[in-house]
C-alpha cells in the first residue's frame, strides 16, 4: 500500500516534501522485489542531482538495483542507520528506511504519480 502523502516514480522511489526538505526512499513494491537488502550505497551529501539521475545502489540477496533521484535538488542528510542496518528498507520502507533528503529541490522537475496512480501502475506490471 502506498501512503497518500508522497509522490512516486516509475522506478519505485517515493518522495515526501516536509519542512522545506524532500525525503526519499523506495517503495514497498521495490523492497519486496529486491528481497532481503544487504547493502545500501548512500549518495554523498552536497551532491547536486537531477530528476532521474542515478545516486546510489541497493544490493540484496536476489539482485542489485540503482537508486534514482525522484526530483532535482541537492543531497542533504543521508540515513546513516542504513549502513549498519540495511534491513530497515525491508522492515519500514516508508518510515525508518528513508534513504536521503534533498534541499533546494524542484518538485516540478519530474513527472510523479500520486498513490492511486502508482498503485495502478504497479498493478499493470
Amino acid at each position: 500500500m502506498a501512503p497518500e502523502d508522497r509522490k512516486y516514480t516509475k522506478s519505485h522511489e517515493w518522495v515526501r516534501t516536509e519542512d522545506g526538505l524532500a525525503r526519499v526512499g523506495i517503495t514497498d513494491h521495490a523492497q519486496q522485489a529486491l528481497g532481503d537488502v544487504t547493502f545500501v550505497e548512500l549518495p554523498e551529501p552536497g551532491t547536486s542531482v537531477s530528476a532521474g539521475d542515478e545516486c546510489g545502489e541497493i544490493e540484496s540477496v536476489k539482485a542489485a538495483g540503482e537508486l534514482y533521484a525522484p526530483v532535482s535538488g541537492t543531497v542533504g542528510e543521508v540515513n546513516q542507520a542504513l549502513e549498519d542496518a540495511p534491513e530497515k528498507l525491508n522492515e519500514s520502507p516508508f518510515e525508518e528506511g528513508w534513504i536521503f533528503t534533498l534541499t533546494d529541490f524542484d518538485a516540478g522537475s519530474a513527472e510523479l504519480m500520486n498513490a492511486g496512480e502508482y498503485a495502478a501502475y504497479v498493478e499493470s506490471l
